[in-house]
């Protein structure tokens, strides 16, 4: 028979779905605050993200947040900055794709900013001018066949 940990059964293991689906209020950046958009995850809870201010900072994603609150490359979201080290700021609130419109459409961001879940920091038409090889014709494929 195994022994029992202690601490409850599998839907404690699980964890709880709390408030997943709940409006909350819209969060708008105070004194010593910024918003966002992460550029590159570099695990250990920390990431690199573009402020809209035009600064690239190291963030740090702070307790609460770590294991409840996933944020993935190209999410926008609110750090909190600080006044020692103007390179580093730490993570304080993920903005959903809806509320980062809303956010939008009040003018608090950039107009360049695409709150799409890419990430917008690579120029436009990056990709346009690769040329692939020729293109094989039906006919070439047709004569192929015919000589097997």
């Amino acid at each position: 028979m195994p022994k029992n940990k202690g601490k409850g059964g599998k839907n404690r293991r699980r964890g709880k779905n709390e408030n997943e689906f709940e409006k909350r209020e819209l969060i708008f950046k105070e004194d010593e605050q910024e918003y966002a958009q992460v550029t590159k995850m570099l695990g250990n809870g920390r990431l690199e993200a573009m402020c809209f201010d035009g600064v690239k900072r190291l963030c740090h994603i702070r307790g609460k947040l770590r294991k409840k609150v996933w944020i993935n490359q190209g999410d926008i979201i609110l750090v909190g900055l600080r006044d020692y080290q103007d390179s580093k700021a730490d993570v304080i609130l993920k903005y959903t794709p809806d509320e980062a419109r809303n956010l939008k459409t009040y003018g608090e961001f950039p107009e360049s900013v695409r709150i799409n879940d890419t990430v917008t920091f690579v120029e436009d038409g990056f990709d346009e001018d690769i040329e692939f090889g020729d293109e094989i014709s039906s006919e070439e494929d047709d004569d192929d066949v015919d000589n097997i």
